[in-house]
């Protein structure tokens, strides 16, 4: 597997494990084109991948994910094509990362935000400090829940917590998320991390291959059927919504650190 080809994710494979980094610590690992573009093709590569069983996602720098980069946010509002091509790229994550067979391990140290809540959420197993919260704050910038948390709190905490949290906005710590069943497990710290982590990758690398994948396929494929109706609608509205007013005042107001005061249009 080539991976000189990504710009903004560091992908490495040492004895049938490939870990992907998400590798922009100068801003939290923020997701901007370039490593939306990643997300859109690594998934599929690596579970093509020969030399891989088992899949480790994490961040650097003491974040997981900070959500979307503000100004790549910002060059998106009220642009139509561009809005489409990043809408595109949404669903073929969605897709890529369900369609994996191969075991996926998140190890979240730090914030885990937007976007980088989902990737962390559709993991097989994910493991954080207790340092962590995971949020889908779409809401709080004018935004749709569309690139998957829509899909994902409902069927991991039940429709009422779902929209607790995916109405509001608001941020889950860890150790709360692991109490009802939004993460596997919460460690006190990263050497802990690590240990929880690795302990599970080597289960998974000793356990019965296919038996594993075809199990997890099994699995997903309710999840990818709901998918292609939830994400699809979800998507769409969130498209809407970054033509809106809403969404540019919300984006001025984040960077003013002020509150937004959204107009409704």
């Amino acid at each position: 597997m080539d991976t000189t080809k990504y710009a903004a994710l560091k992908v490495e494979t040492v004895e049938r494990v490939t870990t992907i980094t998400i590798n922009r610590p100068e801003v939290r690992n923020a997701i901007n084109a370039a490593l939306h573009h990643d997300f859109s093709v690594v998934f599929s590569h690596v579970d093509a991948d020969p030399d891989t069983d088992v899949i480790v996602l994490q961040g650097s720098g003491g974040s997981f994910c900070a959500g979307g980069d503000l100004t790549w946010l910002r060059d998106l509002a009220g642009d139509p094509v561009a809005v489409a091509k990043g809408i595109r790229a949404d669903r073929r994550i969605t897709d890529e990362i369900l369609s994996v067979e191969k075991p996926i391990i998140a190890k979240v140290d730090g914030p885990a935000v937007g976007l980088g809540c989902s990737l962390a959420l559709f993991c097989d197993f994910v493991y954080a400090t207790e340092r962590s919260v995971f949020a889908d704050p779409h809401v709080s910038v004018g935004l749709v829940a569309g690139d998957g948390g829509a899909l994902l709190w409902p069927q991991l905490v039940g429709y009422a917590r779902a929209r607790r949290y995916l109405l509001t906005g608001d941020a889950v710590k860890a150790t709360d998320a692991a109490q009802m069943g939004l993460i596997t497990e919460c460690v006190p710290d990263a050497e802990a991390l690590d240990t929880a982590a690795d302990a599970m990758t080597q289960r998974m690398l000793h356990g019965a291959k296919y038996a594993i994948q075809f199990t997890k396929a099994s699995i997903n494929a309710g999840l990818r059927l709901t998918a292609n109706a939830v994400i699809d609608r979800a998507a769409a509205y969130e498209g809407i919504t970054m033509m809106t007013e809403d969404f540019r005042i919300a984006l001025d107001a984040f960077r003013a650190k002020t509150p937004p005061e959204f107009q409704g249009r």
